[in-house]
């Protein structure tokens, strides 16, 4: 059922939850993103600044692109055309995604006045390497799918 339907991904799948809700709208009743990207150019400036290899740059240039409109492609400056709500789960630790990423889509969202929720996953890497924060995650995120899309339809 298509009026059923919420996304929930994890690193770039967070981006593709995010960007479900925000770039795209009417698919989704709810949307949940585990360490996911949601500014492209602040990924860009994390990971190409000072200390980025030849090897690293050509690798973005290669998968973005060097003409790409990183703001087009960026949930975070298309959070006032969320449609659903959203839940970002993020480890405090994590080195791949920087948790600040998290902190910007929950803050545009909310300057928008949508429905968000952040939960805060402390001592925690990219990877959710600690059991008891990865049961953490995966009860945050079906309290927040039960919520939003109830069994039963309703």
């Amino acid at each position: 059922d298509p009026k059923r339907a919420c996304i929930m991904g994890a690193s770039y799948g967070g981006y593709a939850a995010l960007a479900g809700v925000t770039l795209q709208q009417g698919l989704y009743r709810c949307a949940v993103a585990v360490a996911g990207v949601s500014d492209l150019k602040m990924m860009a400036a994390d990971d190409l600044g000072a200390s980025a290899s030849r090897t690293q740059r050509r690798a973005w240039l290669a998968e973005i692109g060097a003409k790409t409109d990183l703001a087009a492609v960026s949930p975070a400056y298309a959070a006032a055309r969320a449609e659903a709500p959203v839940l970002l789960i993020h480890g405090r630790d994590d080195t791949v995604v920087p948790y600040a990423q998290s902190e910007r889509m929950a803050a545009q969202l909310r300057a928008a006045g949508k429905p968000v929720e952040l939960v805060t996953l402390a001592g925690e890497d990219h990877l959710l390497s600690i059991g008891a924060t990865r049961v953490q995650m995966l009860d945050a995120a079906v309290a927040f799918v039960e919520k939003y899309n109830p069994p039963g339809g309703r």
